[in-house]
């Protein structure tokens, strides 16, 4: 596995403040380069959905060191700070009116299952609502924010090695690093608990599973001939299944490991907050939540479009 840092000027950590509040979200800077994605025949636990092994060039970005917690999340949800818009931010790279960007509806039922609010990561949401997020974060900050495509999450996962986990092989460390089934008593956890990966991300490993931006395809690696492949994105062109990555802590092990892929289901929508559909929530998936990125090369105003598409996105 080969990893070829690119160095990039002016590109170092920072904490995106959100107006209006005490909130901020602290990103780190992922250099860009090349990684081996998916895992060898020879890895234990894998999938076939993982394979075969391909090189990949990832595009530089920053990633949030955390996952969405409910502090910030409830923010969206309420829009009661959307007044708040900073225009003195960092870029104003996006230039949208907050009030149009669709807002996720307020369910009738308790939505963290009683797990926990403050610290504890946003849960339950569908693959449109955390893009809506994204969006509305961009109005609200100027800097172009999104999902992470399958690949960068990897890469960032990964963080410069090309064992099982960031930290090697041994599941038996898993428990410095993640909340799986073995050690979450049942529940998920504030976020930042565990030790980071090497480039300083939290719950890569466990906790929550993550949305990614692309769909998910079970023979997609196999389709995939040019060498290395330029940040690949699988665009979504139908409501499921998209893909998860990184495991939650109702998973074994082997399910959070770098590699290891997840499709979304309709079986989280059995109890629907909003009849006869709600396009904001599941019901029954407390084990998902979502981190963002933003690009360190911002898109066009018609490419960051394309990314918040509400068509086909639940």
């Amino acid at each position: 596995m080969c990893f070829n840092a690119i160095a990039q000027k002016s590109f170092e950590p920072y904490a995106q403040k959100i107006s209006g509040t005490d909130i901020h979200i602290s990103m780190v800077p992922i250099q860009g380069g090349n990684f081996t994605m998916g895992s060898t025949e020879s890895e234990i636990g894998r999938s076939l959905d993982e394979g075969p092994t391909h090189n990949v060039e990832v595009a530089p970005f920053w990633m949030a060191q955390f996952e969405v917690t409910w502090d910030l999340y409830n923010l969206f949800i309420d829009r009661e700070i959307d007044r708040h818009r900073d225009t003195n931010n960092l870029g104003n790279e996006v230039l949208l009116a907050v009030d149009a960007v669709s807002g996720a509806t307020i369910p009738y039922i308790d939505m963290d299952h009683g797990m926990g609010i403050e610290g504890f990561p946003a849960i339950n949401m569908t693959q449109l609502a955390a893009s809506k997020f994204c969006e509305w974060l961009s109005a609200m900050t100027g800097n172009f924010y999104r999902l992470p495509t399958e690949a960068e999450w990897e890469y960032a996962c990964r963080a410069g090695t090309q064992t099982a986990y960031s930290f090697g092989n041994d599941p038996m460390a898993l428990e410095d690093y993640a909340w799986s089934k073995k050690n979450s008593d049942s529940t998920s956890h504030k976020v930042g608990l565990k030790k980071p990966n090497p480039w300083g991300l939290y719950d890569m490993h466990g906790n929550v599973a993550e949305w990614t931006l692309d769909q998910y395809e079970e023979k997609a690696y196999f389709n995939r001939k040019q060498h290395p492949v330029s940040n690949p994105f699988i665009k979504p062109i139908k409501t499921y299944p998209r893909s998860l990555r990184g495991g939650s802590w109702i998973d074994q092990a082997k399910q959070l490991r770098s590699a290891s892929r997840k499709p979304s289901t309709k079986k989280w929508k059995l109890r629907d907050p909003q009849i006869p559909k709600s396009k904001w929530w599941h019901t029954d998936a407390p084990f998902i939540g979502f981190r963002i990125v933003r690009p360190y090369k911002t898109p066009t105003a018609e490419e960051q479009q394309i990314y918040w598409k509400e068509k086909h996105t639940n």
